[in-house]
């Protein structure tokens, strides 16, 4: 599996404004490396919890397959399209009746063949992410995404970064943590 981000999530200008605000920050010199840490911020957000915070828009490569496939992100929103991947890299749409997908109730998405396919991949399109904006997502989540930014930036001349957030911010996200079983 390969999940790419086709459409990545908007951050709004009041994330870097409350970032700005948590490191006393006034001048806009840093702005663009300020956005970066929280960009990165975010992506160790949902490796932490196993949930997409903002609504992106992905695209995960699977094995073309008549069984039941996860996808990776969650929560999934929507699954926008499906299309099979030949050999060298040539798409085309898979038609509507040539495969099933399917949303649980847990926001987690799912695909499977209904029909052959031409290929031995398939691509599959959908929306993932618990918020549409940045205000939307849940105080505790939203704050954990501003503290480890804010660390990421003290710490910006350590080295390199320790795999697992700080205690105060995988504390701030544990109740949006999700398990999987292998």
């Amino acid at each position: 599996m390969r999940r790419a981000i086709v459409v990545p999530p908007v951050l709004a200008a009041d994330a870097l404004d409350e970032l700005k605000s948590w490191l006393a920050i006034t001048t806009t010199r840093d702005d663009e490396s300020l956005g970066d840490l929280l960009r990165a911020a975010l992506e160790a957000c949902e490796g932490f919890t196993g949930t997409m915070p903002l609504e992106t828009g992905c695209e995960e490569v699977l094995t073309a397959s008549y069984e039941w496939q996860a996808l990776s992100a969650s929560p999934i929103i929507a699954i926008t399209g499906v299309e099979a991947v030949a050999l060298d890299g040539t798409r085309s749409a898979l038609p509507v009746e040539a495969y099933t997908i399917d949303i649980t109730a847990g926001g987690c998405g799912r695909v499977r063949l209904t029909r052959t396919c031409p290929s031995s991949r398939i691509a599959v399109r959908f929306d993932a992410g618990l918020s549409a904006s940045w205000i939307g997502l849940p105080d505790g989540m939203r704050h954990g995404v501003i503290r480890l930014a804010a660390h990421y930036y003290r710490e910006r001349d350590a080295g390199d970064r320790p795999a697992t957030p700080p205690a105060s911010v995988s504390a701030l996200w544990r109740p949006w943590r999700r398990m999987r079983l292998a």
